[in-house]
């Protein structure tokens, strides 16, 4: 697979990364099946995707002693990206960015993870309470302590699930530039796809000036660009598409276009390229430092995205791509 660096430290990745929370955190837990989603992690890792995505609020906890049991047997395989500052209650998600907390949770995820060193943390959330330089500095306290390799920031999206235009990583891009003061930024992860492209608007152009690296969360749209959803067809209550506007049954089926459109580039490819994989090589058209980084927890579904490492749009198929409906939800 094409490898692709993260941030000034020429961190080396697949272009196609693991995210690894659908296997604990956040889709259908009926669905969840612990031994085939240690399939797909070797999976991935056997075809290049070594960008493994967890964080410690997944599950909680959960989803990193699962990354930990590929870890003890593939290590020198993986690039391994976990995140802290969220933490999580019965009905509830709050942030820490204490010092103290940092410095014990990355000790935590250290033996979770079963590994001496993680190669990006990054900061969920920063806490409104504490200052993010002192966050931050704790973050790279760690570095200085052989703990972490390298740095990043997941960006603050849209408020209440609401996407608006302009200026929506604005909030995201003040917070870099204030701990870029304190230590490198590597890495920022924010949402990317077909159908949310805001961070093409100011996001991605700032990474791309300071060398920094960007990890594409979401851009399969939470499985709708595979085509494999059915409208109407519902959701479990403890996944997140139950609630989220674009995925209400009227929104699916008026979304349909954006898929039926993916389908004829990938046509253009020959019979095996699939929506899923035209929507991940759209991304990674974006520039040479984003790393695509699909959810996903079974094998089939790993193997196919890796594929999409291999596959090159052409400039007709980015116009084709670029000339797609805009995603409707239901606010609209």
């Amino acid at each position: 697979m094409e490898r692709r660096t993260i941030g000034a430290g020429a961190l080396a990745v697949g272009a196609v990364g693991l995210g690894c929370m659908p296997m604990s955190w956040g889709y259908s837990g009926s669905r969840r099946r612990g031994d085939e989603s240690l399939r797909a992690v070797h999976r991935a890792l056997d075809l290049g995707s070594s960008l493994l995505d967890t964080a410690d609020m997944y599950g909680p906890f959960t989803n990193e002693l699962l990354v930990g049991r590929a870890l003890k047997e593939r290590r020198e395989d993986a690039f391994v990206s976990t995140k802290v500052g969220l933490l999580v209650g019965e009905q509830h998600i709050v942030a820490n960015g204490r010092p103290g907390y940092v410095k014990r949770a990355c000790d935590a995820s250290l033996r979770r993870l079963q590994t001496e060193v993680i190669d990006l943390y990054q900061l969920h959330r920063a806490d409104p309470e504490v200052p993010v330089e002192e966050t931050w500095g704790a973050m790279a306290e760690l570095v200085q302590a052989g703990k972490v390799r390298a740095l990043g920031l997941c960006a603050v999206g849209a408020r209440g699930g609401r996407r608006t235009s302009g200026r929506l990583y604005d909030p995201t891009i003040r917070q870099l530039q204030r701990v870029q003061q304190v230590f490198p930024v590597s890495a920022v992860e924010a949402e990317l796809s077909v159908w949310s492209p805001e961070a093409l608007d100011a996001l991605l152009p700032w990474c791309a000036a300071r060398g920094v690296g960007f990890l594409a969360a979401m851009p399969l749209g939470n499985g709708f660009l595979t085509g494999t959803l059915t409208p109407g067809e519902g959701f479990e209550p403890d996944d997140m598409r139950a609630r989220h506007p674009r995925f209400t049954a009227e929104m699916m089926a008026a979304n349909q276009p954006i898929v039926a459109g993916l389908r004829r580039v990938a046509a253009r490819h020959g019979e095996g390229a699939t929506a899923a994989q035209v929507a991940l090589a759209w991304v990674l058209a974006q520039g040479r430092h984003v790393v695509a980084v699909p959810g996903s927890k079974q094998e089939r579904w790993a193997t196919e995205n890796a594929g999409a490492a291999g596959l090159r749009l052409s400039a007709r198929d980015l116009a084709e791509v670029a000339e797609l409906p805009g995603a409707q939800g239901s606010w609209e």
